[in-house]
């Protein structure tokens, strides 16, 4: 598949086995719609409307899903199905559904059992679509027959019943006396506005149909997904009233928001003829939705654009949906091929700025929580990265003065912090110039699992790839600063002459583990893939790259990546799921992490060569299977994780920025040795 294709396609008739793939609508502060190709909601966060109250934090969930169903000849048919507990359908429309596709969005055919149209031998079938406008953070909602000629006024009649909550996207939503139907009505019956719980945003519909006001509860909806995570997955909704269309006269148009209870009453009180407005809103919509994103150009750069959000006053990157916020660590290694590879250089400036105003005694935050400002500095390798992606941003001619200032300054502030020594034992080593760092109870490189107290993978000591980042980092300050590149030449001796194994020429994960001179953790994982790919300067060549990327490539490569851990160690785990426990016991316990197929693709061109047949290989055997994975799991995006064990079935997010961005990295590094670029 071409990374210029825009489009999962499931045709007719409906691939069942597809109905739990997810589509994924983001709105650019945080908010974002998703759901499943079959329409049943299969987890806790797919929603219609789920907004950032604090951008990109504070996520609410207040409009679940709707309950919609066309009458026509006396019959009623369903259009939406929902899963009820312990797991019943209802209605089944397994049978009825004729495709879905997300390009330009998703949008679904529904097949009707009967002819409505007596002059035509076209199976009558209903239109659903659903997307979000990024210019207004609206969800727009449409649904149009096809199939079947103008019939008589009110022959045709769509309702829709909204299923709201209101509540935090972690949460689950139970029937409870509080909840406030009460429903605010303007534009002859077509604008309404519902406040669930007091202090939440007003919840605002757009219609060119006609609001009946109905309240009522429907119970014990069943999210397999939250049950498969060893969670709790039952949740009622309420659903205050019914909206009516008369489809003989065109499309029916939904367009949802969220608003201050200031805001809705000034929307309430200005307009007066919501219906018509309704349908010339959507085709607006419409019209600026597909203009930006056919500017984005490639299917994958429009999948990237949903994770390019705002923060404060400027960007930020999220590090996936549904669940993940805005990591530090994250954000700068997907940015390298989300942002600066595809050449968004002002989004990458922006970010890039946003987190240096974030420095702390040598450090970067790892991440910023849900809820509050406090950032948590608790990563080792997450300031390292950002100097890495200093270096692939500072390489582009977009840089002003100021800012290649401002960011080198940082950098240097970084690498000043981690020399003298800064929070969790980080600091250089005067016997060897490498870095340590570590303490118990803390996790601090990119494995970073950790449950209660257990922290599964403590690696404190010198992990190989932080080593690998630090004497990139000194090395990409050198160029402009002197005063490192000593201290980048001895790291690198140390560095060669501490952790190559005697036994395979491949490279120990940890040296002084628990800060013990001289002991060593001969465990096959795939951090040391950073000493010779991923990264601007590799640290070994020739017999010894050969070693390394030998030792990954038997044992931990996979079609999606590769494994956290070999399956030869007693510790090995081939299956992420179950409980919180068990899923991070395993989580990079043999788990396969897509994002490092990036590395490897680099580490293996640069051991093999970048011929042309060794570039034809590499988009073969590496590349290809990350673009069939587009068409499962998160459509038009990539996973966070898969099993170890095969088929590797996808898990994690569905839809992960450094997954995607490190494909985008790879397809840039790729075109540039094609083109005969080094």
């Amino acid at each position: 598949m071409s990374a210029t294709n825009f489009m999962t396609r499931i045709g007719s008739p409906f691939d069942l086995s597809r109905l739990e793939d997810e589509w994924l609508e983001a709105d650019g502060f945080g908010g974002f719609a998703s759901g499943t190709a079959g329409m049943l909601r299969t987890r806790r966060y797919h929603a219609l409307l789920l907004s950032a109250t604090r951008a990109p934090g504070g996520r609410m969930v207040l409009v679940n899903g709707v309950e919609a169903w066309l009458e026509a000849n006396g019959q009623r048919y369903p259009l939406s199905m929902q899963r009820y507990g312990p797991d019943v359908i209802y209605p089944d429309l397994r049978g009825s559904l004729l495709s879905f596709d997300t390009a330009p969005w998703p949008t679904w055919r529904v097949g009707l059992d009967t002819r409505l149209d007596a002059h035509s031998d076209a199976q009558t079938a209903v239109i659903a679509e659903v997307f979000v406008s990024k210019a207004t953070r609206e969800t727009v909602l449409r649904w149009r027959l096809e199939g079947a000629g103008p019939g008589e006024p009110g022959a045709l009649v769509l309702k829709v019943r909204p299923l709201l909550s209101g509540r935090d996207y972690h949460a689950l939503h139970h029937e409870n006396p509080a909840f406030n139907f009460s429903a605010q009505v303007s534009g002859n019956q077509s604008c309404v506005s519902w406040q669930p719980y007091g202090g939440l945003p007003v919840i605002l519909a757009a219609t060119n149909g006609v609001y009946t006001h109905a309240p009522d509860w429907y119970r014990n909806f069943f999210y397999v997904r939250e049950e498969e995570r060893g969670l709790d997955c039952s949740e009622d909704l309420a659903t205050p009233g019914v909206f009516s269309f008369d489809l003989t006269n065109g499309e029916a148009v939904m367009i949802l928001s969220a608003a201050s209870a200031a805001a809705a009453a000034t929307n309430a009180s200005t307009n007066t003829n919501h219906r018509a407005q309704a349908v010339t809103r959507a085709t607006g919509l419409v019209h600026t939705e597909q203009q930006r994103r056919n500017a984005l150009g490639s299917r994958l750069h429009r999948s990237a654009d949903a994770y390019i959000v705002t923060r404060n006053e400027g960007r930020t990157i999220l590090a996936g949906f549904p669940w993940f916020t805005d990591w530090g660590r994250d954000t700068f290694i997907a940015m390298r091929g989300l942002l600066i590879a595809s050449n968004r250089l002002d989004d990458a400036e922006a970010i890039l700025l946003e987190w240096a105003g974030t420095l702390s005694e040598g450090m970067l935050p790892n991440r910023f929580p849900d809820y509050g400002d406090a950032p948590e500095y608790n990563s080792v390798d997450a300031s390292l990265w950002f100097i890495v992606a200093v270096h692939d941003y500072l390489a582009t001619p977009h840089a002003s003065a100021t800012t290649r200032a401002h960011l080198q300054q940082a950098a240097e502030a970084i690498l000043t912090g981690y020399t003298n020594g800064t929070r969790f034992n980080i600091g250089a080593c005067a016997d060897d110039g490498l870095l340590r760092c570590g303490v118990p109870g803390v996790q601090l490189t990119w494995m970073d699992a950790k449950v209660g107290d257990w922290v599964v993978t403590p690696r404190i000591g010198k992990p190989v790839e932080v080593q690998a980042l630090w004497i990139n980092a000194l090395r990409i300050a050198s160029a402009w600063s002197p005063q490192w590149r000593q201290q980048a030449e001895r790291a690198t001796l140390a560095f060669r002459q501490r952790f190559a194994d005697p036994a395979t020429q491949a490279l120990f994960d940890n040296v002084d583990v628990d800060h013990v001179p001289g002991t060593v953790d001969r465990a096959i994982r795939p951090n040391q893939i950073f000493a010779i790919g991923g990264l601007p300067f590799p640290l070994l060549d020739g017999a010894a790259a050969s070693a390394v990327l030998g030792q990954v490539e038997a044992q931990l490569l996979t079609p999606l990546g590769l494994r956290s851990l070999a399956p030869s160690d007693p510790a090995y785990r081939g299956h992420y799921g179950g409980a919180p426990r068990e899923r991070d016991g395993a989580y990079h316990q043999g788990t396969v992490w897509l994002w490092l197929l990036g590395p490897f693709v680099e580490a293996w061109l640069r051991v093999n060569g970048a011929s042309a047949d060794n570039l034809a290989q590499a988009r073969a055997r590496f590349v290809a299977p990350l673009y069939a994975h587009l068409d499962h799991a998160g459509l038009d995006h990539l996973s966070e994780i898969a099993d170890g064990d095969a088929p590797h079935t996808p898990a994690g997010t569905p839809f992960q920025a450094w997954s995607l961005g490190e494909l985008l990295r790879v397809e840039n590094l790729l075109a540039r040795f094609e083109h005969g670029g080094a």
